[in-house]
């Protein structure tokens, strides 16, 4: 994904880099949290809390309220009597709607004396965000038998800082920052940006506090033995679409009732293991959260918090493992990367005609093109996974007037991979020759593993462009069958017949050029003089589910992924131990992501490597066992597997991820080989399995052409047993057994 490295290794940006000092746009990890984060999300505001419902009272997080790359709020802190309050717990719901923490106060001292034993109060906090603002009630309660007197502040502040400046990035100048009391219970915070543009954020509290200033509100309170009051505070973000107001009850009921309406029509797995289940749910409703409705439809968003926009690569993936289950995310993210295709040059956005968006920003520094990324498509691979999407979308669904309208956009995108995605010809996807944007102002590596030491040589060189990623010629491979087949549905049989002859001599010349049978495997890449790195990389697996290598060649590729080597016991490790550049704890060269391992074992199940598929989904899960809240992060270490103990975690991972959450679903999918025949009116599980960890599944609400039915899935002895128990329409259900 987006290169952000956490050691010495420097993210994937060009500058004058060496082991010891970071590139540009760098995420810095300066000290360990002294708190658990907690995150909630919704459309393009997301928010960063503590453990105990604070931001920035406590050192080592990203805290603050973000709204499109810009933080709102910076600083919120919950104060008794001038003293931070007691821990009981901390929770995010199921849903991911609400973060509750439960607190209490400390012994509070006045003239030597206790005057507030602890645990007399119960502090309850209940946040939530809801279109631009977030919403906050804190229920004060005394468990005394007498009444108490004492003071309740909330302390605030805020920055204006752009998402990159909280990221590590240091800025020359920055725009003009006021604040102002606007009333007894409303702070304004103003930010006139050096782009002109003019933020604010409006603080608003309900009853009005005792005092307000423009950093703390604090309320003089006296509790009756018994009594409970409650303090309600919003922060509202006003920058290009300004929130309306509104109570905390009323937010809640409609941001309650706009979840439930983004999953209503999607399939839900239910299986024997409740931990399982757990992950699961978690997984889900982390991907509902993460999803955007944008103009173009829903949108799932990389990750938070410093992927919270729209990414291709991670929007197109994310997808593809969602689409069994839920294919309208697929129509969203295809008709949203549609509508920003690239139609022009444009060598500081890295845009070439037909090219897919790589990253887009809304931050006061892309607008100043002090980072790139306003509009960025820095990304080899976007492009033909965009056509990847498009073409198993139409094979899920049926659905051919989207595929009519998307097909401008696929035939733009296949005509980049002949032409500018392939300059010298070679009909290899290539990026970063010679004066290449990439070069100048964004990316150096522009695959999935973009950090800028992920592409080397045996000996540990780096790989001089232009380069041509392994994985990369798979995706090509399968875009331009998918594309075949899509054109055949709308009667353009020549086009199908171009594309069909350019794929088979694609599979022809990849592996003449990259097996290594020195190494066993395919070499990572191809350099700018068509060298291989010979390279034992976890790149090499994904050739797999695009269907690209060699049927004795994918046997050894899978056992290779299995091995001591590239498997840790918690997954398949980004790069096999003993290579060069090896580090478990480096970003892309050691480390673990469940959604590499996902497309692994796609990859393993579609040439019959089940047991294979099957050992990498339980160490995945093994690994969300022993996750907070059951949730897969971006990426863990690469560290072996030690009884007793769980996987090392990245200190800078996004948690949650859209392709993380989404990774044990595609391992779902994988394990029991479902397909889809919208014509035939047809699902079929081809060779179901079932994992170790679970003995039954139940598939509720698979839909296809408006009916939907859930099927129950068993293992009896050592197969597996199907049994429909509802059917809405005239759905076909079958197994085929080989």
């Amino acid at each position: 994904m987006q290169s952000e490295a956490w050691t010495q290794l420097a993210e994937g940006f060009v500058g004058s880099i060496d082991t010891t000092v970071e590139a540009p746009f760098y995420i810095a990890s300066t000290a360990p949290s002294a708190r658990p984060r907690r995150a909630l999300k919704h459309d393009d505001t997301f928010a960063v809390f503590d453990s105990h419902g604070d931001m920035g009272a406590s050192s080592g997080g990203p805290d603050g309220l973000f709204d499109r790359d810009t933080r709102y709020l910076s600083r919120l802190e919950l104060l008794i009597d001038g003293m931070q309050p007691l821990l009981l717990g901390s929770s995010v719901r199921d849903d991911n709607l609400t973060l509750t923490a439960d607190l209490t106060n400390p012994d509070v001292f006045r003239d030597g004396h206790i005057a507030l034993p602890r645990d007399t109060l119960h502090i309850v906090r209940t946040a939530y965000l809801w279109r631009g603002a977030a919403h906050q009630r804190i229920a004060v309660g005394n468990h005394g038998e007498t009444s108490v007197a004492f003071t309740v502040a909330l302390t605030f502040g805020n920055d204006f800082a752009d998402l990159f400046e909280v990221r590590g990035q240091q800025r020359r100048r920055r725009g003009l920052l006021r604040e102002a009391v606007r009333s007894a219970n409303e702070v304004t915070f103003f930010y006139t940006g050096l782009e002109g543009t003019e933020r604010r954020t409006e603080l608003y509290f309900d009853p009005p506090p005792s005092q307000l200033l423009a950093s703390a509100a604090t309320y003089q309170l006296n509790l009756r033995a018994g009594e409970v009051l409650y303090l309600y505070f919003s922060a509202e973000c006003h920058g290009s679409q300004p929130p309306r107001r509104i109570s905390f009850f009323k937010g809640l009921m409609a941001a309650n009732r706009d979840r439930r309406s983004a999953s209503r029509y999607a399939g839900a797995i239910e299986t024997s293991n409740e931990v399982l289940n757990e992950a699961l749910c978690r997984a889900m409703a982390d991907l509902r959260m993460l999803i955007t409705e944008t103009p173009q439809g829903y949108y799932p968003y990389a990750g938070i918090p410093w992927y919270s926009t729209t990414f291709g690569r991670d929007g197109l993936l994310t997808a593809l493992q969602m689409l069994w289950c839920d294919p309208a995310i697929a129509k969203g993210v295809l008709k949203r990367l549609a509508a920003f295709q690239a139609s022009a040059f444009d060598l500081a956005a890295d845009a070439e005609p037909g090219k897919i968006l790589h990253e887009m920003r809304g931050g006061e520094m892309a607008a100043l093109k002090e980072v790139p990324f306003g509009l960025y498509y820095g990304s080899v691979d976007a492009t033909p996974l965009f056509v990847i999407l498009a073409g198993l979308y139409v094979e899920r669904t049926g659905d051919e007037s989207t595929l009519r309208d998307l097909w401008p956009a696929i035939e733009r995108a296949i005509n980049w991979m002949d032409r500018s995605g392939d300059l010298d010809g070679d009909g290899f996807l290539e990026y970063g020759g010679a004066g290449a944007p990439g070069l100048q102002h964004g990316l150096r590596n522009q695959g999935w593993k973009d950090s800028f030491d992920s592409v080397f040589h045996a000996d540990g060189e780096l790989a001089q462009g232009p380069i041509a990623l392994c994985e990369v010629q798979g995706y090509a491979y399968a875009a331009k069958r998918l594309a075949a087949q899509c054109a055949r549905r709308l009667g353009h049989d020549v086009t199908a017949e171009r594309l069909d002859q350019a794929a088979d001599h694609l599979a022809e010349r990849f592996e003449e050029a990259f097996w290594c049978e020195e190494i066993g495997l395919y070499a990572i890449a191809l350099d700018g003089a068509k060298r291989p790195c010979r390279i034992r990389s976890s790149n090499a697996g994904h050739l797999l589910w695009t269907g690209i290598a060699r049927p004795d060649r994918a046997r050894r590729v899978a056992d290779a992924m299995i091995s001591p080597d590239f498997f840790s016991g918690w997954g398949i490790r980004t790069l096999a131990k003993g290579e060069p550049r090896y580090n478990p704890m480096s970003y892309h060269n050691g480390s673990i992501w469940p959604h590499d391992n996902a497309l692994i074992a796609l990859g393993m199940s579609r040439y019959g490597f089940r047991q294979h598929a099957d050992k990498v989904f339980e160490a995945t899960f093994a690994a969300a066992v022993y996750m907070d809240l059951r949730r897969l992060p971006e990426l863990y270490c690469g560290f072996r597997r030690r009884r007793g103990a769980g996987p090392t975690l990245y200190p800078v991972a996004c948690s949650p991820q859209a392709w993380a959450s989404g990774s044990l679903f595609l391992m779902i999918q994988a394990a029991l080989g479902v397909e889809f025949d919208p014509e035939a009116g047809a699902i079929r599980f081809r060779s179901p399995r079932l994992p170790p960890s679970f003995d039954k599944v139940i598939l509720r609400q698979l839909g296809m052409n408006g009916a939907t039915v859930d099927i129950e899935l068993r293992r009896s002895g050592p197969h597996v047993s199907m049994l429909v128990l509802r059917n809405t329409g005239a759905v076909q259900v079958s197994m085929i057994v080989s």
